[in-house]
Parts: C-alpha cells; sequence; structure tokens
C-alpha cells in the first residue's frame, strides 16, 4: 500500500547533542497518526523534519513514496501542510487574507487570486466555524480562533498530508474537542492523513489510529492506542506511575497520571 509518509532511520543532532535516534515510521493515507512523549523528546524536531522545515542528520523521508529533497516548495506545499505550536499575527491581515495565503502554491505567475481562490478559502472558513470573522484582524481573535484560521489556511492548500505540531494546546476543553473533531472530519472525509504533535494522551487515545511515544529521541514504542498506553509503557516513558483503565466514553483508554500521595 502507497504510503503518505514514511520516514527511515531518521537522526538529528543539534550542536553535537543527539536530539533524535534512528526514527522509523510508515503513516497510511487517511490516517489519523500521534507523535507524543515528554518535553524534550524531540516531537516537535521530528515533525519540523517530516514537514521539510529541519534537514535530518541521517535517514531519508517520503513523501507519497517520493523522496523529500525532489519536492520543490511549490509543489510540496501542494501535498503537505504545516501549522505550527505558535504563528506570528502580528501582521494587519484579516481572517480572510490569512486563508487566503493557503492558495499560493496554486495560484499562477502573477500570483493573483481568482474567484475559485476566494471560494475554496471561503469553504474551508465555514468547515472550521469562522466565516463570520472573515473580514476581522487575525490578531484581535482569540487562541481557539486563531487556530481555526491556520487550520483554514492549511485546508486551502488542498493538501494531502496535514501536519500539526500540538493544536490544542492553550486551548479549553471545548476548543480542544471542536479542533479534534474537525481534524478527524477532514481525515474521513478526504482521506488526509493527519500527523500530530500531542501532550495529551486521552485526545490521543480517542482520535489516534497509531500512537508514536518517544523518549529523549528515540521510539519506545508505536502501535494502536491500546497497544502503546499501558501501564509499563507510560511509566518508562514518563517516570511517574500511570494508571490506565476504559474510557467510559468509549473502548479506548484512560490515562490518569497518580500522585505519590495515591501511588
Amino acid at each position: 500500500m502507497t504510503s503518505a509518509i514514511r520516514a527511515q532511520n531518521i537522526s538529528f543532532r543539534y550542536n553535537g547533542t543527539p536530539v533524535l535516534k534512528m526514527v522509523n515510521l510508515t503513516v497510511a493515507p487517511g490516517e489519523f497518526f500521534v507523535i507524543a512523549g515528554p518535553n524534550g523528546s524531540g516531537k516537535t524536531t521530528l515533525i519540523k523534519i517530516l514537514a521539510g522545515i529541519f534537514r535530518a542528520s541521517g535517514g531519508e523521508v517520503s513523501v507519497l513514496e517520493t523522496p523529500l529533497q525532489v519536492f520543490n516548495k511549490r509543489s510540496f506545499a501542494r501535498v503537505v501542510a504545516y501549522v505550527p505550536q505558535a504563528v506570528d499575527d502580528q501582521f494587519p491581515f484579516t481572517v480572510l487574507q490569512t486563508a487566503l495565503l493557503g492558495r499560493t502554491p496554486h495560484l499562477g505567475l502573477l500570483g493573483i487570486e481568482s474567484s475559485p481562490d476566494y471560494k475554496v478559502a471561503r469553504d474551508a472558513l465555514e468547515i472550521t466555524g469562522v466565516a463570520h470573522l472573515a473580514h476581522r484582524k487575525i490578531s484581535q481573535l482569540s487562541g481557539g480562533e486563531r487556530q481555526r484560521v491556520h487550520i483554514a489556511r492549511a485546508i486551502c492548500q488542498e493538501p494531502q498530508i496535514l501536519l500539526l505540531d500540538e493544536p490544542t494546546a492553550s486551548l479549553d476543553p471545548a476548543h480542544q474537542i471542536r479542533i479534534m473533531d474537525l481534524m478527524d472530519s477532514l481525515r474521513a472525509s478526504r482521506d488526509m492523513a493527519v500527523v500530530m504533535v500531542s501532550h495529551d494522551l486521552n485526545i490521543a487515545a480517542m482520535y489516534a489510529d497509531r500512537i508514536l511515544m518517544l523518549k529523549e529521541g528515540e521510539v519506545i514504542h508505536l502501535g494502536t492506542p491500546a497497544d502503546v498506553l499501558v501501564p509499563n509503557t507510560l511509566e518508562k516513558t514518563y517516570g511517574c506511575k500511570m494508571m490506565v483503565d476504559v474510557n467510559p466514553a468509549g473502548a479506548v483508554p484512560r490515562v490518569l497520571p497518580l500522585p505519590k500521595k495515591f501511588s
């Protein structure tokens, strides 16, 4: 089966210090794939390598069975969209203008948006629930609204692969679920591979098809939530006691870190 993304023997060093060590993963089209692990485990570095922002020190990344280095920026942006954890929103763009930036890889030589480009942008704003904010400055929005606008911009690229670095960080529970439901809907309706970095193991358990668990740049485990989210693996990874039971909302694991007084 054709892979959406394949990373083989990926290593990365920063100022001589190993950050990633022989990481291997394959993501299928339409798969929801979560990268998890403690702070400093290399999650953001890994997703930036997959996004072509960092170059691996060793190993190879392939996108749709094509080596990443074969793509130029324009062709890559037509296939892969990346939403970082933090985006500089100080430029005085409106929500619609921000979404339209996602059309850049599809524009002609003059770089002028056409009516179809505006339709794609407005549809993306509708899908993400921020169409009513189209003419507001993005700097005036709440954190959850901004995140949905940047996801709308990524949707405007019409990618086959969506990479997100902690898209629910600092959002309240209602906004977290809205963002995750949106990602799951896009994955299902467009057969889009979604690769997401997340600290929230319970969110990962509810949405991920598979989870890659990193610690100190190495893969501790890769598998389904039920395979990965088990006490021994979690305690080895995070260095604290963990209780795992079944989430009453569905047949997926529920993880609870235990303070010393309960462990």
